[in-house]
């Protein structure tokens, strides 16, 4: 008779990191790292939008798109993203909005966060559940998850901006953020 092993796909990391990391407080001088991919064209849409906000309140932004994630062009995605990490103060991962996009997203977002960058990943509503179980499998359970509705991309281009627009302010919460220094004395 052979003797197998059965893993507990709910058991817990003993090395889970259950803080959000350091809020992203006044974003103005700083600068902030869109992570985006090639699926959802109405992440594109919010993540330029917000960046317009960032950079009128006198922010820098930037973006990083992924790309291939397995073999040599995984291995070179990883160390650009790695290097795009280093450029800036403060990310913004999206768009988990499927399976494998929440996989990818919350990956990104935890190296983030484990780089000590003050992190939030976006998710729409239904992966919201799935984004927090992958951060806490990830061991980063406390990851800061910023939920937008759901269907997203299947909207248009004007309805997905009103959404962007109407969560921008919940976004900022959820970044520990805030625009300006004059926004903290008001």
């Amino acid at each position: 008779m052979t003797t197998g092993f059965v893993l507990d796909p709910t058991a817990c990391r003993a090395t889970d990191n259950a803080s959000p990391g350091p809020d992203a407080g006044v974003l103005a001088g700083k600068r902030i790292g869109f992570r985006v991919d090639r699926m959802w064209r109405a992440w594109d849409w919010i993540s330029e939008q917000w960046a317009d906000t960032f950079r009128a309140a006198g922010a820098e932004v930037s973006f990083w798109r992924s790309a291939g994630r397995s073999g040599t062009e995984g291995e070179q995605c990883e160390a650009e993203y790695a290097a795009f990490l280093k450029t800036i103060d403060v990310a913004v991962v999206g768009l988990a909005n499927c399976g494998s996009c929440t996989g990818w997203t919350i990956r990104d977002a935890i190296t983030a966060a484990n780089a000590g960058l003050p992190t939030v990943a976006v998710a729409t509503r239904n992966f919201e559940v799935f984004a927090h179980e992958m951060a806490r499998r990830g061991g980063r359970s406390g990851l800061r998850v910023h939920v937008l509705p759901y269907p997203l991309n299947e909207q248009l281009r004007e309805d997905v901006l009103a959404i962007g627009e109407a969560h921008f302010s919940g976004m900022l919460g959820t970044m520990g953020a805030r625009l300006a220094a004059k926004e903290l004395a008001a």
